[in-house]
């Protein structure tokens, strides 16, 4: 099936990309947006330009690292039971882990190693400030991904994100957030990537087994980028990445609502919340439910309580930053009064 390709933009300045991308709500390809990085133009020289380069910044501190075997073909997944996964898991400092990415593009069926979601600060401290993105402030930290040809399956993150491609090839097939029901999700608290993750494997689906995801691949979007491309993504949109080369690194950025940074509030951890004290309400009950939720959590905070004088908006008030801590030491007491 041939998917409908994400949206491109280039040229555009950075007040353009702020204004038009950053803040929308569809993914979009920044083609060439890191393509004056150093970094890129030392993987365009060769993967060992690239190594040497990265090994000069590495000071030695582990990061997260999963290998899978030969038969795996590179891709992370859970194991024939759903009761594990099918690689493991390390933990090495970077340069060990480009040593085996280069070891192994020698072999005729190698397995597959990769490093994740490492802070650039805790690993490589000066490859931020040798490539720097003006785009974003300094708040919003990068974080470096590198590894040989492997796949992670479809999955969401909570947050926006911008992925640059440093070296290598990445194909980012993405879903909107509409598209979970028909994406046949796994289990929301044990998943190969932390994070809610599809059980199709879209390279080979059981459409037998998983036939609403016929109508998830309609209305799929797809692009592959090279080294000094980025894709904008916004929060909640599936995507499954392949990483297509022998020496594949990409560094991302992830923020929330605003561009200060922050991702330590979790809506998951909401939605999990709802699900333990809606799901074993009458159907009736649950839709009086859903009518609060739409008003409260859904509308504009100014909305539900421009009728309240400002003194007395307590929990409602969303320019508070004193009613937001107020609202999280409400829920801390809650649920832990409802451990008793």
């Amino acid at each position: 099936m041939s998917l409908t390709p994400i949206a491109e933009v280039a040229g555009l300045d950075a007040v353009a990309i702020r204004r038009d991308v950053l803040g929308g709500a569809r993914p979009v390809v920044l083609r060439g947006l890191v393509a004056d990085w150093p970094a890129v133009a030392r993987a365009r020289e060769s993967d060992r330009s690239l190594a040497t380069y990265l090994a000069g910044f590495d000071n030695g501190n582990p990061v997260d690292a999963v290998m899978t075997p030969p038969q795996e073909a590179g891709e992370l997944f859970y194991n024939a039971a759903l009761d594990g996964f099918n690689f493991l898991r390390n933990r090495v400092p970077l340069s060990q882990v480009i040593e085996q990415v280069l070891r192994y593009a020698s072999f005729e069926r190698p397995p597959a190693v990769a490093a994740q979601s490492a802070k650039i600060r805790d690993c490589v401290p000066g490859f931020a400030a040798d490539n720097p993105l003006a785009l974003l402030p300094a708040s919003v930290e990068p974080r470096i991904w590198l590894g040989s040809a492997i796949t992670t399956p479809t999955h969401i993150d909570e947050w926006r994100n911008l992925a640059c491609v440093v070296a290598g090839r990445r194909r980012f097939t993405v879903f909107a957030p509409e598209q979970v029901a028909n994406l046949y999700v796994g289990p929301l608290d044990f998943a190969p990537t932390g994070a809610p993750m599809s059980l199709v494997r879209l390279g080979k689906p059981d459409l037998e087994r998983y036939p609403r995801f016929r109508q998830a691949l309609a209305a799929a979007q797809v692009a592959e980028l090279e080294a000094g491309d980025a894709l904008y993504l916004p929060p909640l949109w599936w995507h499954h990445v392949a990483s297509l080369g022998r020496f594949n690194v990409l560094v991302n950025y992830w923020w929330g609502a605003t561009m200060t940074g922050g991702v330590h509030s979790s809506a998951l951890d909401s939605l999990l919340h709802c699900i333990l004290a809606l799901r074993d309400l009458d159907p009736a009950t649950r839709e009086s439910w859903r009518s609060l939720f739409d008003h409260y959590a859904f509308r504009a905070g100014d909305e539900v309580c421009a009728h309240i004088p400002p003194a007395r908006r307590g929990l409602l008030d969303p320019a508070s930053a004193a009613a937001t801590e107020q609202l999280r030491a409400h829920l801390v007491r809650a649920l832990d009064n409802a451990r008793r």
